[in-house]
């Protein structure tokens, strides 16, 4: 209802830029989860898992790699793991079929509009394929970046799934 808007937004905490981008990615794919942006940066699994009161396991990852199809140009691949995991090079490579590499900070900016340390899930500047590995969904409850290194929102690993259109893969060591 309009006549609740003004009302709503009185009550919200005014967002960075990057993570109102996606608390209006979350909100346009018809999601209720609310970003919360802290006061100090959570620049590594730990301090997020710290900051939000929950393991390092339940921290989502944003990672985006490059490759080459056959048909030329740089394609990126974000591959969404748990904080505690280590990706598997060999099983990203044999899942796309191509050869990957982290790519460069450049890269993923232009790609995600984000810089890396608050790359969410979703609200990406392009498509982007997306990969999530496996033990990510066997956890409760989630917590993913949103745009800004303050910034992360709650999920599930459902709401993962579903949010992104991912691919769930086993990828990690």
């Amino acid at each position: 209802m309009a006549s609740d808007a003004p009302s709503d937004a009185a009550n919200t905490p005014t967002l960075s830029a990057a993570a109102q981008r996606v608390q209006d990615a979350i909100l346009a794919r018809g999601f209720s989860n609310r970003v919360l942006e802290l006061q100090v940066p959570v620049k590594t699994s730990q301090a997020a898992a710290d900051a939000v009161g929950c393991t390092v396991a339940q921290i989502v990852k944003s990672l985006v790699w490059a490759y080459e199809p056959a048909e030329g140009g740089t394609r990126p691949l974000l591959v969404l793991a748990s904080g505690a995991d280590r990706l598997d090079t060999a099983k990203l490579e044999a899942l796309v079929g191509h050869a990957v590499s982290m790519a460069n900070p450049k890269f993923v900016r232009e790609v995600t509009g984000f810089a890396i340390g608050g790359i969410p899930p979703l609200g990406h500047l392009r498509v982007l394929e997306v990969v999530i590995e496996q033990r990510l969904l066997a956890l409760d409850s989630l917590w993913a970046a949103a745009g800004h290194p303050n910034s992360l929102f709650p999920l599930t690993p459902a709401e993962l799934v579903s949010m992104t259109g991912g691919r769930v893969a086993e990828v990690a060591l």
